[in-house]
């Protein structure tokens, strides 16, 4: 069970630049906000792209959010968390397929799906209040009430755990729904078309 979390958030709209606006089928795309938290909300976990010694790096990783902040956590002192705390440019990414589209000729076959990209840079979480209501955020929407329920974290655990900030500006949420696009030479063949469920 996971809840959205709208409340203290803004109204404006995700801003972007040539490198985070949508450039091909751009009716699909959106920057409504409420729109982009709701597939954070409901998948929590992000692909997380940098560029490391002039080399890509992309690591999935659990995110979720607390009003307009993108939170993920890591080893204290790993080099991801060392990597997260120099504010380098980080890419995130969150996707799901919700239907595979079935169509009458090879090329037209396709897919429903959900998508938002995002850029930003993270910051560390070094205060205890701040640590545990970023922790008891994505523990209550994983279950509510958990987090009343359980063992706070204790110090030898906040030392562990690198916490990282990461306000949500810039992006940009693509979908498509919609059954097939078959060619109207193609209507009469006698093969099944429709959209099946992804699954997962």
């Amino acid at each position: 069970m996971t809840t959205t979390d709208l409340t203290g958030t803004s109204a404006s709209p995700l801003t972007s630049c040539p490198r985070s606006r949508v450039q091909r089928a751009v009716k699909r795309a959106s920057y409504d906000r409420e729109t982009a938290y709701r597939l954070i909300d409901r998948l929590k976990t992000a692909h997380v792209g940098f560029v490391e010694d002039g080399e890509p790096r992309i690591i999935p990783i659990t995110a979720w959010r607390l009003g307009d902040d993108l939170y993920l956590h890591t080893l204290n002192g790993g080099r991801l968390s060392r990597r997260l705390g120099s504010g380098v440019l980080l890419c995130i990414s969150f996707a799901v397929t919700n239907e595979w589209v079935m169509t009458k000729s090879a090329f037209h076959h396709s897919a429903n799906y959900e998508s938002l990209v995002l850029y930003g840079r993270a910051e560390p979480v070094h205060d205890d209040a701040a640590f545990d209501a970023a922790f008891r955020a994505i523990i209550n929407q994983i279950e509510p009430g958990r987090w009343e329920q359980v063992r706070a974290p204790n110090d030898k655990e906040r030392k562990a755990t690198a916490l990282f900030r990461i306000p949500i500006e810039e992006g940009a949420f693509k979908s498509r729904t919609g059954g097939p696009n078959d060619d109207p030479e193609d209507l009469a063949l006698p093969v099944w078309h429709g959209t099946l469920s992804a699954g997962g």
